[in-house]
């Protein structure tokens, strides 16, 4: 069934919502504080240090926020950091983390918000301060939800790499977690052979005893040659988990699940390019036929990267040399325009691979 969202509870799906969100939050500094704040819109900003625990709590609750107030002209969602801002915190009163402050429109004295640290909560108190009728925007979530029923049809698929978090509702360090693991599940959404999962270790205790799991967050990779399963001991950032499963699984994406400049390159196919491009005439036909020989050894996605390499083969000698060179100059400007995932995968792939041509 693939990462149907079948398998997405509703529970976890509120936990572990995307922290894709950050840029709609406006970054306040001591540099553009009053240009942004006390102007013609009211502001909701939090104060918050990078180190403090309920500030990472709080974090995907306020990029859902910002997310879904970014369309709302009259209101501001912005942010602070104290660490790097000390003297703005302090003149605003600042004496704990996280602090969320109301500034009305015109104004520069603030109304301390007291209310719960949730969306909803939030986005209630910004709708009767600020005069609007926002609600909280919602995505669905990337990372395929385990239970008993579904665990082994989907981490022991032996066409699959699977990384599995065993968390617990409650565990705070799984809290904080879920927002960088949903980065993860987005990043690798597009590689049909890649799982990202998570398992409530709490809810299905037999499953977690059975994979050694003994403390939360606990992730596991099960590749496709080891079902067995093996641990994850990297570093919990974004980057890490990405290079971690580039290097496991053969991808090549980097953190906002573009493909790297590496995507779609052959080595072999490369050593040949060479060959082609440095000959002529005759010879130029005869190192054709050389890439095209090696292309039908190719499987997998190997084989689908091998025939745009022959593709540009043939058409850089029919078009001339500068053919690589414009082609990739065109590619570029579509890559610049708003397109699909998809598309974006296709024309980054192309621009790779033509880059051994120019």
């Amino acid at each position: 069934m693939g990462k149907s969202l079948i398998w997405i509870g509703l529970g976890t799906l509120a936990l572990l919502i995307a922290s894709a969100f950050a840029d709609d939050v406006v970054v306040l500094t001591e540099d553009n504080f009053d240009k942004e704040v006390g102007q013609d819109r009211g502001a909701l900003v939090e104060f918050y240090a990078p180190w403090c625990g309920h500030c990472k709590k709080l974090a995907p609750e306020y990029e859902k926020l910002g997310a879904s107030f970014k369309k709302a002209k009259s209101v501001l969602i912005g942010k602070v950091d104290c660490d790097e801002h000390k003297s703005l915190c302090s003149k605003y009163g600042v004496a704990g983390y996280p602090t969320i402050q109301w500034f009305p429109k015109g104004s520069l004295e603030p109304k301390k918000y007291e209310g719960s640290r949730t969306a909803e909560a939030l986005a209630e108190f910004v709708n009767n301060e600020g005069g609007t009728n926002v609600r909280i925007a919602s995505v669905p979530s990337n990372v395929v939800v385990l239970t008993a029923d579904n665990f082994d049809e989907v981490v022991l698929d032996e066409t699959k790499d699977v990384l599995v978090e065993f968390y617990a509702p409650w565990c705070g360090h799984c809290k904080n977690l879920a927002p960088t693991y949903e980065k993860v599940a987005a990043a690798f959404k597009s590689e049909q052979d890649v799982v990202i999962a998570n398992l409530d270790a709490d809810k299905f205790k037999d499953l977690a005893e059975k994979y050694g799991v003994s403390g939360y967050p606990t992730l596991k990779f099960f590749p496709k040659n080891n079902k067995a399963g093996e641990a994850y001991d990297a570093d919990r950032d974004l980057d890490d988990f990405v290079n971690f499963i580039n290097e496991k699984c053969g991808t090549n994406r980097d953190g906002k699940g573009q493909l790297t400049s590496k995507a779609g390159i052959i080595e072999s196919l490369d050593a040949l390019v060479k060959e082609f491009v440095s000959a002529s005439g005759v010879e130029k036909k005869a190192a054709v036929t050389k890439i095209e020989e090696e292309v039908e050894k190719l499987k997998g996605a190997s084989a689908r990267y091998g025939k745009i390499y022959l593709k540009a083969a043939k058409s850089s000698m029919e078009k001339g040399s500068d053919y690589a060179k414009n082609e990739i100059s065109r590619l570029q400007r579509l890559l610049e325009k708003p397109i699909s995932a998809a598309k974006a995968d296709e024309f980054t792939l192309k621009k790779n691979i033509l880059s051994a041509f120019a």
